[in-house]
């Protein structure tokens, strides 16, 4: 499938910033699941610095910003071939040690009913049985509500309300396959809207559990399935935090506003 991307971040400041410098993953990951057609990334009056490939082989950039400015727009336009791999993360190079990914941290801690939805595989000996189970019991016990939670709003306590968003979806997965020993990282990236009109964003978040002889295998509670051509990957890390597409901070004492659009659309051409 070809997927066209168009995602725009505009932040404002109530007072002109001295300067911004940011971090960004924007650049689809290179496996065999999808393939960069065009890509490109422009910051207003953006500087771009340093680009490294991480140990989890995620592309990093950085970009700083002269003051003084009251608004900045990240801008991402590209073209990305997806093929369906069934979830299953193929020709992806990372140097990090998959147990690396059996930390818990503040956003995905197993503390209070996670411990509880983390047995519902106990005794189960398959691995991937267990994963796809662990992704059913997650997508039974959050409702996805936009709006419901927040940035900083944690796995428990997501859970325990009932409701939430894809990021909930990915850190209560994460948090209860880790309680399992299972490794597990969240990932970000695009989605195509489906046929059915549900109402996840574009901008999207998913798990990837590590099973021996298959590797990284995406899970998408939210969806209730396993990544296919209608995702793009773009990174991971152990939350949302660390895998947040985009990342920064501006020199001022003044209040910031955000604003996203993503749209995700299928071509021919």
């Amino acid at each position: 499938m070809l997927l066209l991307i168009d995602h725009l971040t505009r932040y404002r400041y109530d007072a002109p910033v001295r300067g911004v410098v940011q971090s960004h993953r924007l650049t689809p990951s290179l496996h065999e699941g999808q393939q960069v057609i065009d890509w490109q990334v422009t910051v207003t009056g953006g500087i771009a610095g340093g680009s490294f490939r991480d140990g989890a082989g995620d592309v990093v950039q950085g970009w700083s910003v002269k003051g003084p400015v009251s608004e900045i727009e990240v801008r991402v336009r590209g073209k990305v071939a997806t093929t369906d791999t069934a979830g299953v993360l193929r020709g992806h190079r990372e140097s990090v040690a998959v147990e690396a990914y059996l930390r818990d941290t503040s956003l995905t801690e197993a503390s209070g009913g996670l411990g509880t939805l983390a047995r519902v595989v106990e005794g189960e000996e398959n691995r991937l049985a267990a994963c796809h189970a662990l992704s059913r019991a997650v997508s039974e016990a959050v409702t996805y509500v936009p709006g419901a939670t927040a940035s900083h709003t944690t796995a428990a306590e997501a859970l325990e309300a009932g409701e939430g968003v894809c990021q909930d979806h990915a850190h209560i997965l994460c948090a209860v396959a880790r309680a399992n020993m299972i490794p597990a990282r969240y990932v970000s990236g695009y989605l195509l809207a489906d046929a059915e009109g549900k109402a996840h964003q574009a901008a999207h978040a998913w798990a990837e559990l590590f099973i021996p002889g298959l590797g990284w295998v995406g899970f998408d509670p939210a969806n209730e399935c396993c990544p296919d051509d209608r995702y793009v990957r773009l990174g991971s890390g152990l939350d949302a935090r660390e895998a947040a597409p985009i990342r920064g901070s501006a020199r001022s004492t003044g209040a910031e506003t955000l604003d996203v659009t993503v749209a995700v659309l299928a071509t021919q051409q």
